[in-house]
């Protein structure tokens, strides 16, 4: 599958901060594809891609037994809606369970500001790391697995994991195949560029849990 191109080399790409030393959004979809700028889908429903945080799909966030199996005590889905292109579930869907809700209203657009909403999901996730004494599970989901959760986990590595955007996607993509679309990636590089500035210990630091 072929990856939008991304700016030549040497160009910023249009939205990203100006100056010599910020990421940009081409290298970012550097780490993301191959060197003829294809990059894969996911060969599975969802993988553990950092200690209890699980990046899927909606096949396994509609499969109560199997979140339960996996041990799944949270879900955070970034695709709430009833259309085809979201996930039509909500916290009455996992009434029972034992399994805590959280869904953000997301579209899988450039034009979509998921940035709006990354300190309130890695605040979730947070929260379900913390459970139980340490002991939470998260299963953060889009549609596919592919766009927009991933983007929200890659903005929780970085404000509460001290990561660089090219260091969690590396994290990240070491475990699954992944692909935000442009609009996220230039969002992660504006935050990259904040953090940057505010300096390490404006944000929150979970590394104790």
């Amino acid at each position: 599958m072929k990856k939008q191109s991304p700016a030549p080399a040497g160009q910023q790409p249009a939205g990203a901060p100006p100056g010599g030393g910020e990421i940009t959004v081409q290298q970012l979809n550097e780490l993301l594809t191959n060197g003829s700028g294809f990059y894969s889908l996911p060969t599975q429903h969802f993988h553990e891609v950092f200690p209890r945080i699980y990046i899927g799909n909606a096949f396994v966030a509609q499969n109560v037994m199997r979140l339960q199996k996996l041990g799944v005590t949270h879900i955070l889905n970034v695709a709430e809606g009833n259309s085809f292109m979201h996930v039509n579930t909500s916290a009455e869907f996992y009434v029972g369970t034992g399994i805590t809700y959280h869904g953000v209203r997301a579209n899988d657009t450039e034009q979509f500001s998921l940035s709006a909403f990354f300190e309130e999901g890695a605040d979730f996730i947070d929260k379900a790391l913390a459970h139980n004494n340490g002991k939470g599970k998260v299963y953060v989901h889009c549609r596919e697995g592919f766009s927009r959760s991933p983007t929200m986990v890659l903005a929780y590595l970085m404000l509460r994991r001290k990561m660089d955007a090219r260091a969690a996607i590396a994290t990240v993509r070491l475990k699954r195949e992944i692909g935000p679309n442009d609009g996220f990636l230039r969002q992660l590089c504006q935050l990259n560029q904040q953090l940057a500035r505010e300096g390490p210990h404006t944000h929150k630091n979970t590394d104790t849990l």
